[in-house]
């Protein structure tokens, strides 16, 4: 198997987006560690496998500490971090306080600082990685959920800071993700219709399932990205067909 004998950290690694990730790392042969708030409602398994769980808020930094020192005495070793934890709800900025989008700001960029930071002497030991989960919102506008998307801009170039700091060590990058369906896409997206015309505005012509996430967090975890350092890896179907194209009245038939 591709990462035989490696352990791999998850955060947020329970559900969603986060749960394919630890899927994908189980089906290379590696050993899986998910930690979130709370526990899965099922076990995370893929291949007869199962990811171990720990119960770990992510912005209590003395509880992080713990954490890793807790799995370097359990396991000796650690091979790679996906810093995945995150999210936000829509609200407008008019319509929050400021303490309210620092959360967002503290879930998203802060928390992985806190992980990756407490991780550091593992990983250097291991000569492992550090794979960040990013968004197109760190990219673009992102109205409704700015301070996310502040959030996931910064985070984008806190990996590539890293990667400098910390190499020849360790490596640091980032997926940039754009929509991914997950058991909330209904949420975001409404009922199978809407998910289906959503997905549709996407040049590959659906949403990414967590799978498509996953493998692409093993290879840049994997010796096949031995010589992949601050890089964005764009995973997002070929991003979004850009609007004045269909608003300009250029070539087009009357």
């Amino acid at each position: 198997m591709e990462l035989d004998g490696r352990l791999v950290v998850v955060t947020g690694g329970t559900r969603g987006v986060g749960a394919g990730i630890a899927r994908s790392f189980l089906e290379a042969g590696a050993e899986v560690v998910v930690c979130a708030r709370r526990p899965p409602r099922e076990p995370v398994c893929a291949d007869g496998r199962t990811a171990a769980f720990a119960a770990l808020d992510l912005r209590d930094p003395a509880a992080v500490q713990e954490f890793f020192d807790a799995a370097g005495r359990r396991y000796g070793r650690l091979d790679c971090l996906v810093n995945n934890a995150g999210g936000t709800p829509y609200r407008l900025l008019g319509e929050g306080e400021a303490q309210r989008h620092a959360r967002v700001v503290e879930l998203n960029l802060v928390a992985p600082m806190t992980a990756s930071l407490s991780a550091y002497p593992l990983l250097r030991e291991a000569h492992g990685s550090v794979v960040m989960i990013g968004s197109v919102s760190g990219t673009r506008p992102s109205p409704g959920t700015a301070a996310y998307g502040a959030a996931k801009a910064g985070l984008e170039n806190l990996a590539r800071s890293m990667a400098v700091e910390w190499a020849p060590e360790i490596r640091v990058n980032s997926l940039v993700l754009g929509m991914v369906r997950t058991e909330l896409a209904h949420l975001h997206y409404g009922d199978e219709a809407g998910i289906a015309a959503v997905g549709a505005t996407v040049p590959l012509g659906r949403l990414a399932e967590p799978g498509d996430v996953g493998a692409a967090a093993v290879f840049l975890a994997s010796g096949r990205a031995g010589y992949v350092s601050g890089a964005s890896l764009l995973v997002h179907g070929g991003g979004e067909r850009p609007a004045f194209l269909d608003a300009a009245t250029v070539n087009k038939e009357n």
